[in-house]
């Protein structure tokens, strides 16, 4: 496994850059991936694809489809796109401290 140091911290990452461990994210993790994948400012909307991408992996385990990412938002999935412009596998779930999701996201 890998070692992301970012702002003095410490982030084991997967092969792809996703973190290891869901209990290490932080919002220095979430600086670290918004530089990563060039987004200048989060929103109240990156936060709440965020948010609910972390609420369903707790409840569930996993990552939300894209279908069911884009109802539980009421954000259609070019928006998504557009937020997060490496997708909401990579991007999204990244940034919310997700491992890499499995199947279609």
């Amino acid at each position: 496994m890998a070692v992301v140091e970012f702002e003095g911290q410490k982030f084991t990452v997967d092969e792809d850059g996703f973190i290891e461990d869901f209990t290490t994210y932080n919002e220095a993790w979430v600086r670290y991936v918004k530089k990563e994948e060039g987004i200048d400012e989060l929103n109240e909307e990156h936060w709440k694809v965020i948010n609910v991408l972390q609420d369903y992996y707790k409840k569930n385990g996993i990552a939300p489809m894209v279908r069911i990412l884009s109802k539980l938002t009421g954000f259609k999935l070019k928006h998504i796109y557009e937020l997060f412009p490496s997708g909401p596998g990579k991007g999204a779930c990244k940034m919310a401290g997700l491992p890499k999701p499995t199947g279609c996201v």
